[in-house]
């Protein structure tokens, strides 16, 4: 294995009161209302910690409703269509609310799309109340106190283990299946992604050794070098497959709560290490160009040798790159020889 998962990846921040019994299931889709009362046989109460306390759920859900980015991909994994979930408002290729991966799998299990919450303001709390669910999943979120308190009066939340906005897929994966009842299914779930990511770096060796910076830059002024945290989960997916992260990056996530971070363009020269500047940009190749010409960021050798991924705006590849249940398997081979390919 090339891979160091973190310690926390599985096993954080559950508790349960009972012992997780039923079956050790696969994560195939498609499964019945039969399978899925059989999987969960045993499982219930289920207690699960969180940033806000424990939420409970007393019984196997029946209406699951999901808010925040990606928290609805668990149950769709495992065979279970929500009766909400957040709109997909970047990386939506065709407008229609819905990631090209959660299509895909609406379509294999014959389901029409769920209620889709549009939280471009915020969560819509009527809207959530309206679907009426037994449980509400949002292990990867930014809720605030407020906005737990206030779904929680609808139904049982699952809220983010610690940080808002810092939750591992592998995480998020095994605290709403859980939740769901389906814990077992939720590991075998784990296990495949586990294995379809350690074959598609295995086919890219000269990154798996490279530091990434993943960025963000405003063309519009370059006086500033943001960039996401190991708090972050971009950055985050790749530091678990023990690809090193820069001096910098580390050290700075160190001493902070926060996803994303900035320093001066003055201070480029803390980035002499890093091997390949990731960020987010246009299809016309303009951003590299910009970059290259900045008299300071272009004293980033990563910047002056051109080794800049550029992940085109709001396209379904640059939104797979914040990994989530159904989008590795959908676009992890060709996020990874994107950053291969800026490496040499």
């Amino acid at each position: 294995m090339t891979r160091f998962r973190k310690a926390a990846a599985l096993g954080a921040g559950l508790v349960f009161t009972l012992s997780l019994a039923g079956c050790a299931g696969s994560a195939a889709t498609g499964s019945t209302a039969d399978d899925a009362a059989a999987s969960a046989d045993g499982a219930f109460p289920v207690t699960i910690s969180h940033a806000f306390g424990e939420t409970t759920i007393s019984e196997q859900p029946e209406r699951v409703a999901a808010v925040a980015w990606g928290n609805h991909e668990v149950p769709l994994a495992l065979g279970i269509v929500p009766v909400g979930m957040s709109k997909a408002t970047w990386g939506d290729d065709d407008g229609d609310g819905v990631l090209p991966w959660v299509e895909d799998q609406l379509e294999e299990l014959g389901a029409e799309t769920p209620v889709l919450f549009d939280e471009t303001d915020g969560i819509d709390f009527e809207a959530v109340a309206d679907t009426q669910p037994d449980v509400i999943l949002a292990a990867y979120s930014g809720l605030t106190q407020e906005d737990y308190d206030t779904l929680s009066k609808i139904a049982p939340v699952v809220a983010y283990p610690e940080v808002a906005w810092g939750t591992s897929y592998e995480e998020m994966i095994e605290m709403n299946s859980a939740a769901l009842g389906r814990a077992d299914e939720g590991a075998a779930l784990i296990e495949d992604l586990h294995a379809q990511v350690d074959e598609a770096l295995a086919a890219h060796p000269d990154l798996a050794e490279g530091k990434v910076l993943f960025s963000y830059l405003d063309p519009a002024d370059l006086s500033q070098i943001g960039f996401y945290t190991a708090l972050d989960t971009r950055p985050g997916f790749l530091a678990s497959l023990g690809m090193p992260l820069p001096t910098t990056v580390e050290e700075m996530s160190a001493d902070t709560e926060e996803f994303y971070l900035s320093v001066s363009a003055e201070e480029a020269d803390r980035f002499a290490d890093v091997d390949v500047f990731v960020t987010y940009g246009d299809a016309d190749g303009a951003l590299v160009s910009e970059l290259q010409a900045d008299p300071l960021l272009s004293q980033i050798p990563a910047i002056a040798n051109g080794n800049i991924a550029v992940l085109e705006n709001s396209t379904p590849l640059a939104a797979s790159a914040n990994p989530s249940p159904l989008s590795i398997g959908w676009g992890i081979e060709e996020y990874f020889a994107l950053l291969d390919g800026a490496v040499n």
